[in-house]
């Protein structure tokens, strides 16, 4: 039987929602200058087929919440387990994250990163304010997906640890 607690600790929660194993993403978008400007993300989730959204969080602290926030396109690159050391970076504190990658642009100007299992190209349908994040709905334009005829699995992330998931 499970134990109720009375409070919540921002630790706590961290603790229990590492117990749900999600997918592993990378969100692009450009800043005001057209600057690439990237960040790994988990907070990624589908809403609705018809008409096509999906939804992902960024914290309001987030040194990338202005090109965010100022830019109304993005993309969501779905990644391989091939791909963890770019997750990595992508959620690290280096200053270029793009370096040595060979990036296209999509029909917005984004930058989409090669290699990923899917891309979504998307512009924002609704940005949402909830506690110390913004929700962003997004609208896909666009779907890229990967031509490999043997791909690789997708990469998750559970316990604060990156694994393969396995079709």
């Amino acid at each position: 039987m499970l134990e109720k607690t009375n409070s919540v600790s921002p630790q706590n929660l961290r603790v229990a929602l590492a117990e749900f194993a999600t997918g592993v993403t990378i969100v692009t978008t450009q800043d005001a200058d057209g600057a690439p400007i990237g960040l790994t993300v988990n907070s990624f989730n589908a809403v609705s087929l018809t008409p096509p959204l999906v939804l992902w969080s960024l914290d309001k602290s987030s040194r990338t919440i202005a090109a965010f926030t100022g830019n109304p396109n993005f993309a969501i690159h779905i990644l391989a387990t091939d791909q963890e050391a770019l997750a990595m970076r992508f959620a690290s504190r280096v200053e270029d994250r793009f370096a040595d990658l060979s990036i296209n642009h999509g029909i917005a100007g984004v930058p989409l990163i090669p290699g990923a299992l899917a891309t979504l190209e998307c512009h924002v349908h609704q940005r949402v304010e909830a506690g110390d994040h913004y929700i962003f709905i997004g609208w896909v334009d666009a779907i890229h997906t990967s031509e490999l005829a043997d791909k690789p699995a997708a990469l998750g992330y559970h316990r604060s640890r990156f694994l393969a998931v396995a079709p």
